[in-house]
């Protein structure tokens, strides 16, 4: 569950969205097995996420950039605390529209 909340530090500490399931991950995949599933999917969420902001940012001369920017954001917060939900219950979650950079 930590591996996916941690991600929400992301809205105080640039980059903190994937600065943290990556530490998790790094710090407890030899205590946790499951950590490793988790932090993963996390992960690639986070650098997907972090991919459409930056495209949105680049839409803000199109004007449809600044309402893309603030559903990215809503969509992250929603997603996680899904997650973060299900990985409270023992159940792997895979978050929708993802980009699997780690496997």
């Amino acid at each position: 569950m930590l591996a996916h909340l941690t991600a929400l530090c992301g809205f105080i500490i640039p980059l903190g969205n994937i600065i943290g399931p990556l530490l998790v991950w790094q710090i407890k995949k030899h205590e946790i097995p499951e950590v490793v599933v988790h932090a993963k999917e996390a992960l690639n969420f986070q650098i997907t996420c972090f991919i459409y902001l930056v495209i949105s940012a680049l839409l803000i001369f199109i004007v449809i950039g600044f309402p893309l920017m603030f559903a990215v954001g809503v969509f992250n917060l929603v997603c996680v605390i899904i997650a973060g939900l299900k990985a409270n219950d023992g159940k792997p979650w895979q978050y929708p529209i993802t980009i699997r950079f780690l496997k």
